[in-house]
């Protein structure tokens, strides 16, 4: 290949603080190497050193997901209220005005349905830079009717998890959703179709505690933290040095609290493998 060709990222160590230009090179905090941006979202957002999972946004992750043209958003015209009108350092709804400015959603969640290999699914992901990918009543609704949706086309429910938890600024009503969600779940579970949970870095309070960790079968990407509390506030409550990697999937993994560990690359032939093998009458092959 010609020298003018050539795109590899340089491999400097970082030692201290490193200024990386923006919008070009991407540094890793993981292997403190460099990588193109646009080589890092060819791989899915993922490290081409060392496979460190960054985190993905929630429309990119089911535009890769979904196959090609096949997904179709629901419900993306609703937007929070603010129904105790909230206000701490910033007013509720002056934060919701800069979420929708910086994440480019107006909510923490994506409802689609689209096809997996052929397979009709219903699909769903946090977004993270919406106000933490935190659960509202918006959030909660349309994770409600992602399980609706595949009661009615009785289809296999995708869900991916990023979240900080239950929306402080909703109070009681964002901690409704923990069991308006999983009520959801029970119901579509007559229906026999599988419902699969991903879980990606991080995966906490609320969320953690309802509806991510009741799938039927439960994914978590590699390093993504997952729990209910933080470690640090957990290391404060009880005054005892956590196990090293605690709370990570890998972790999890040999406690048992997840079945597996897929890579972000893999994560699509995965899921569809084990959707073709839980409601076989539905797929339509993995070709």
């Amino acid at each position: 290949m010609a020298w003018f060709k050539r795109r590899e990222a340089p491999k400097v160590k970082a030692q201290g603080k490193v200024s990386v230009p923006s919008g070009v090179w991407r540094l890793c905090d993981a292997c403190g190497t460099t990588a193109l941006a646009e080589e890092i979202a060819i791989a899915l957002e993922t490290c081409p050193s060392c496979g460190r999972h960054f985190r993905m946004g929630a429309r990119a992750r089911l535009g890769r997901f979904l196959d090609v043209d096949s997904m179709v958003e629901h419900a993306g015209d609703l937007a929070a209220p603010d129904p105790l009108g909230f206000k701490d350092q910033k007013k509720y709804v002056d934060r919701l005005k800069a979420a929708e400015k910086s994440a480019g959603e107006n909510e923490a969640f994506i409802l689609a349905e689209g096809r997996l290999h052929g397979t009709p699914v219903v699909a769903g992901a946090f977004e993270f830079k919406f106000l933490g990918g935190s659960m509202g009543s918006v959030v909660g609704e349309k994770v409600t009717r992602a399980f609706e949706l595949g009661s009615r086309r009785a289809s296999p429910v995708i869900l991916f998890s990023a979240s900080g938890g239950a929306r402080m600024q909703e109070g009681i009503v964002s901690l409704m959703q923990m069991a308006k969600t999983s009520a959801a779940i029970a119901r579509f579970r007559e229906v026999g179709r599988p419902y699969v949970s991903v879980l990606t870095d991080p995966t906490t309070g609320g969320v953690a505690a309802s509806f991510a960790l009741l799938g039927d079968i439960i994914i978590a990407e590699p390093g993504a933290l997952v729990g209910f509390a933080g470690p640090r506030v957990i290391e404060q409550t009880i005054r005892q040095k956590l196990p090293e990697g605690f709370q990570r999937s890998e972790y999890l993994l040999e406690h048992g609290v997840i079945d597996m560990i897929v890579h972000r690359r893999d994560l699509r032939d995965r899921v569809a493998q084990i959707v073709a093998m839980l409601a076989p009458e539905q797929s339509m092959g993995l070709g």
